[in-house]
């Protein structure tokens, strides 16, 4: 495993400077935003697809600090009920496509996105639950009429440009937000399909993440490191379906933490172990979206803690036996 980070962290720095910070933590991999929710500061397609210096650059940048792409992300919605706005990010994940293709890399990160209720909705509807009979019947068309249609016709596409993993992280708000849905349209759609696995979503959800890293076995393309914690009190008295700002952490049911915030060492050593134990041999990329701590101190006390629970080299034969 390599220890890894999103860059989106560093959005606001040029990419240079942000390659010097990974490499001078210790890290190995890097995903990096290339448009939707995670933007393009680092790596925007229209600019490295038709700008040939500007690709070598971006190149020799990565080579002089010695970090390896692990993904290219392009989070979004491209199934949006509204028609500009899903073009907006079907546009994008093609692009990303297009630009993993030139850089030699078969994955890419993304959402499995979320339709409306009917044809002509503005919105998103997330189905939570199968009653009222209105609820199964939107999931039903979501699926059949919208969701599966899309991803077969994207498949094709990555497929033909060498992209043979389109990494699905599995959140709420989006169709694909659990094990089971995550396999539902991986069985519906073919192998291509798979999990860019993100602890963080399926904590808060009641999920142990260990029961669905086995569940999901190879189906896990990519992993993000980022932890939870589920305040016992505020769960306790309103659940854990909570609207409130992320800023409002005292009064929230869970917030997003630093890995190693959440839960302790123990645990992420499990997750570990059985990423190991289902093949899973890549990134572990670090996504910091703690509001309780800096930047620069949430990423290093990531770091710090992952290289005490990553396992880095091969087991080679069995010893002791």
């Amino acid at each position: 495993m390599k220890l890894g980070v999103f860059t989106t962290l560093l959005s606001d720095v040029p990419f240079e400077e942000a390659c010097k910070n990974f490499h001078d933590l210790g890290i190995q991999m890097v995903e990096i935003g290339c448009g939707g929710y995670p933007g393009n500061a680092h790596a925007d397609p229209d600019t490295l697809l038709a700008d040939e210096a500007a690709f070598a650059a971006f190149q020799a940048t990565l080579q002089k600090y010695d970090l390896q792409i692990s993904a290219l992300s392009c989070h979004g919605n491209p199934v949006h009920p509204n028609k500009e706005t899903a073009k907006m990010y079907d546009d994008t994940i093609r692009k990303t496509i297009l630009l993993a293709e030139k850089l030699e890399i078969d994955q890419i990160n993304t959402f499995s996105g979320c339709p409306g209720d009917h044809e002509g909705a503005k919105y998103p509807n997330w189905v939570t639950c199968p009653w009222p009979n209105d609820f199964t019947d939107i999931l039903n068309w979501q699926w059949n009429e919208v969701l599966i249609p899309y991803w077969k016709d994207l498949v094709a596409f990555a497929k033909a440009h060498g992209v043979c993993k389109i990494a699905l992280e599995l959140h709420p708000g989006f169709c694909v937000y659990n094990t089971e849905s995550l396999l539902r349209l991986r069985e519906a759609v073919g192998p291509e399909i798979g999990a860019n696995f993100d602890p963080s979503h399926l904590i808060w959800q009641g999920m142990d993440p260990v029961a669905s890293i086995r569940a999901l076995g190879d189906a896990i393309f990519h992993f993000h490191a980022k932890d939870t914690k589920v305040d016992t009190y505020n769960t306790a008295v309103n659940g854990v379906l909570d609207t409130k700002p992320y800023s409002d952490e005292i009064h929230r049911s869970w917030v997003f933490r630093t890995i190693g915030y959440g839960n302790d060492a123990s645990y992420w050593k499990a997750i570990i172990s059985n990423l190991r134990m289902v093949g899973y041999d890549y990134a572990i990329s670090i996504e910091h979206e703690d509001s309780l701590m800096s930047k620069g101190e949430g990423l290093r006390k990531a770091v710090e803690f992952l290289q005490g629970v990553l396992i880095t080299e091969d087991t080679g034969a069995m010893w002791w036996v």
